[in-house]
Order: C-alpha cells, then structure tokens, then sequence
C-alpha cells in the first residue's frame, strides 16, 4: 500500500479525506501530518494549499496533498473565502464563525445568500513536482443551523437543489459529492502516478 501524507492538524479533514481516498484509491493510505504547522499567508486557497503541502513533504518524505478550502458568500463578495477558518479571529471557533456570518447576511433575501465551497488540493512530490486542483460545490446559506454532521459551515450550507443542511448529511453522502471530493477526483489523473 501506498503512502500519503496529508498535511493538516485537523482530525475533521484527515477523516473526510480518508474517507474520498477509500473510495477511490484504497491502494492508498493517507497518513496524518505530526509537523510543524506553516503560516498560511498566502492570499488565494492554491497558495496556502502548496504551502502546507511543501511543509509536509519536506518534513515526512512523503509525498502530500495539503487542502485549503472555505465558504464564498456572493453578497459577500467571496468572503470568508480563504479566512473562513479565522472569520470571527484567530481562534479557529466554528460556532464562532459561523454566528458572525449568520449575523452578517442576517437582513439578506434568500434568493441573494448564493454561495458555494471551494476546495484546492495540492500535490507535492518530495523529488519535486507541485500540482493543484480545485473543486466547486454551489449551494446557499441557509438562516440559521441545522444537524450535527460535518464541521465548519456545513450546518448551514444548503448545496444547490437541496433542502437538508450538509450538517443533516451523513459523512458518505458528503463524501461523495464535496467540493473535497471534486477537486480530488481532478487529482486522480496525477495519484495514478504514485
């Protein structure tokens, strides 16, 4: 079996991504990052997605795939985007987050709270070699919470056509059809080669 290392501290993340990974590549083991963590400071996912891959390739051996992704609020202009973790401050709170962006578009009409998640996964190699993917999933935000699967925004993503919360969703039926799960079925091509 081969080996992956996914470069992230969060437990949320490791288990969605083992999760996509087995369903497509159960040849593959992905293994949780013990490192350093970098300072993302980059000012797009693709940036501070090869940021946390280069760590974690540099720091293991291992090849890594690093994921940076959030919420993008259209009347928002895209935010949180690339802050999403760190929206309400530096503590990475999700209730947090998620009650200042409720709070936010809170005077907003329905048919204006379009959003979408945006997931960029990066690959790269220790001999060298740097690849980036992204995957898009469209939806909305819904008023207020709703479920206790997920992380993050999930409660009150509503992905488009549907009515439930992605915190109503179970953990397979996230996986399948994620942004996560799109960007790495764009990466297949290139996990082919390892």
């Amino acid at each position: 079996m081969g080996r992956i290392v996914l470069a992230t501290h969060n437990a949320h993340k490791v288990a969605e991504f083992q999760g996509i990974v087995a369903r497509t590549r159960p040849d593959l083991e992905v293994v949780s990052y013990d490192g350093p963590e970098p300072v993302e400071d980059g000012t797009t996912f693709a940036e501070n997605a090869l940021i946390k891959a280069r760590a974690a390739a540099v720091h293991t051996g291992l090849p890594a795939l690093a994921d940076d992704s959030g919420v993008c609020v259209d009347v928002l202009g895209g935010s949180p985007g690339v802050f999403s973790a760190y929206w309400a401050g530096h503590a990475k709170d999700d209730a947090a987050n998620l009650a200042l962006l409720l709070d936010q578009i809170s005077d907003i009409r329905d048919p204006h709270r379009t959003a979408h998640y945006t997931s960029v996964i990066a690959l790269v190699l220790p001999g060298g070699g740097e690849h980036t993917v992204e995957g898009v999933w469209p939806g909305r935000i819904a008023r207020e919470p709703r479920g206790a699967g997920g992380f993050g925004y999930d409660p009150v993503f509503l992905p488009e056509g549907q009515e439930r919360s992605v915190g109503e969703w179970s953990a397979e039926e996230k996986n399948a059809v994620s942004h996560r799960a799109r960007a790495f079925a764009a990466l297949g091509p290139l996990l082919a080669a390892l």
